[in-house]
């Protein structure tokens, strides 16, 4: 009886450990997917959640498929490590003179070598799997473990030495050190010293890279000038109860009747992963099944995509966070967050910049509804305004002079909606300037040259912004 129950307790622990992991990289990944710090991060969590699955499963499998569990498991245990370097990268000041050449070199080779090399290693070697199928110390394991974490720990300690001051510096030090407590707890698993059992050894790794999940969607809504814990609380809250409600059923047949076999730990497995998937990404799938059902309405689908976003949007938004009371540096930063939010409507309406008082009374001014999407609409028309104001004063629609650099830089990504370094860029727009300006930037203007040129006219949009609204309030 006190086997069975110890049994049970490990499951248990495992598989909540599983839930907790998987709900975190949906998160993340669906918080916004074109943050790479964000799917990466996510990407290193599901992949952990995937090793916990292989690791319980070995437990009740024969040992001909313990040993196969435990190959395709051990590769998973490593490769968190390797997506957290790539978060690292990213954590790395702009202004960092190798930041964007090292992004590059661990995007093309780095990441892709280092997972065939796994791969290679995991299949190719003999690496001994010990009693209940996890694997036992080897070689190759060392090797490859000192591999992945060594440049892990030499960025964070890069990062620790270039983090910036104010409320950012200190985001930035509390991912510094979960990335130290994570190299730590890791290096149990690729150097196993039999200090603890290696149910508690997964367990720390786990809580470990958890912590680093949520310290990075901490990061990413300061970034953003967002609150986390409603939107977050709220994902947690309705994927647990999803995965207690379904995933318990499984779990009380596997108490009172079956036990922890194979057949009940994949059945298990499964469900909880179905419930969490479908809770945490309802958005998504909301939006597929429209397209499938609704195929025929567009407008109907475009009005409930929208509604379904901002339903989303609305617990991010930080009523709290007040942009006229800022400095200088986090409101061009903000500013700079709603110029690439230009044309979304629903995720500009988490922007702190709608909280501006210019809005309030343009709305009044107008007539108009005071809710979160008439407020973005607001936002986003001053902004539209604030760019007009860099356009040089010549009379035609386009120049490639360098007083006009800082109009195009905003007016055609964001307000025309060019993308000139997109691969999947290929139409041309029907507007002349427009095609001359795609034209310029894919031949004239390197990707990095855009991207500073639009950090320097978002200040010059921040600024015009600020004295616009201190005008308006006397």
């Amino acid at each position: 009886m006190g086997t069975t129950s110890t049994a049970i307790g490990s499951v248990t622990a495992l598989v909540t450990v599983y839930g907790l992991a998987l709900w975190s990289g949906l998160y993340l990944i669906g918080r916004d997917p074109r943050s790479s710090r964000l799917l990466l991060t996510g990407l290193g969590l599901l992949t952990y959640a995937f090793a916990v699955a292989c690791d319980l499963l070995a437990d009740a499998a024969s040992p001909g498929l313990a040993v196969a569990l435990a190959r395709v498991g051990w590769p998973l245990l490593l490769l968190p490590a390797l997506f957290w370097t790539g978060v690292l990268i990213r954590l790395l000041p702009e202004e960092v003179a190798f930041r964007e050449r090292l992004s590059r070199t661990w995007n093309r080779l780095v990441l892709p070598v280092a997972v065939l090399l796994l791969m290679l290693v995991s299949f190719g070697t003999d690496l001994g799997v010990g009693r209940s199928g996890r694997l036992a110390s080897s070689v190759p394991q060392a090797v490859l473990g000192c591999a992945v974490l060594a440049p892990m720990l030499a960025l964070g300690y890069l990062v620790w030495r270039s983090r910036r001051r104010g409320r950012g510096r200190e985001v930035t030090g509390l991912l510094v050190v979960f990335t130290l407590f994570f190299g730590l707890s890791s290096a149990l698993i690729f150097f196993p010293l039999d200090w603890f059992p290696p149910l508690w050894t997964m367990l720390a790794v786990g809580v470990d890279l958890i912590l680093l999940g949520l310290a990075t969607a901490y990061f990413d809504a300061f970034d953003q000038g967002e609150a986390l814990l409603p939107h977050m609380i709220r994902s947690l809250d309705a994927a647990a109860i999803a995965a207690l409600v379904f995933g318990g059923q499984v779990g009380l047949v596997m108490v009172l009747a079956t036990g922890a076999t194979l057949p009940m730990l994949i059945l298990l497995l499964g469900t909880v992963a179905s419930a969490i998937t479908a809770i945490t990404l309802a958005g998504p799938l909301g939006a597929a099944l429209d397209r499938l059902a609704l195929g025929r309405l567009p407008r109907v689908r475009q009005a409930r995509s929208e509604l379904r976003a901002t339903a989303s949007a609305l617990p991010r938004a930080n009523p709290e966070l007040d942009p006229s009371k800022l400095d200088e540096e986090d409101f061009v930063r903000l500013t700079r967050r709603a110029l690439s939010s230009f044309g979304d409507l629903p995720r500009l309406s988490a922007s702190p910049l709608t909280n501006l008082p210019i809005i309030e009374r343009r709305l009044a001014a107008r007539s108009a509804p005071d809710d979160p999407l008439e407020r973005a609409a607001e936002l986003k028309a001053l902004l539209a305004e604030s760019i007009n104001r860099l356009k040089p004063r010549t009379g035609v629609a386009f120049g490639t002079s360098d007083e006009w650099r800082y109009y195009n830089a905003l007016h055609f990504p964001y307000v025309v909606g060019l993308k000139p370094y997109s691969s999947r860029n290929k139409i041309k727009p029907a507007d002349p300037a427009a095609r001359e300006a795609l034209e310029w930037f894919c031949t004239r203007v390197p990707e990095r040259t855009l991207y500073n040129w639009q950090n320097a006219a978002a200040g010059l949009v921040a600024r015009d912004l600020l004295a616009r609204s201190a005008s308006s309030s006397r």
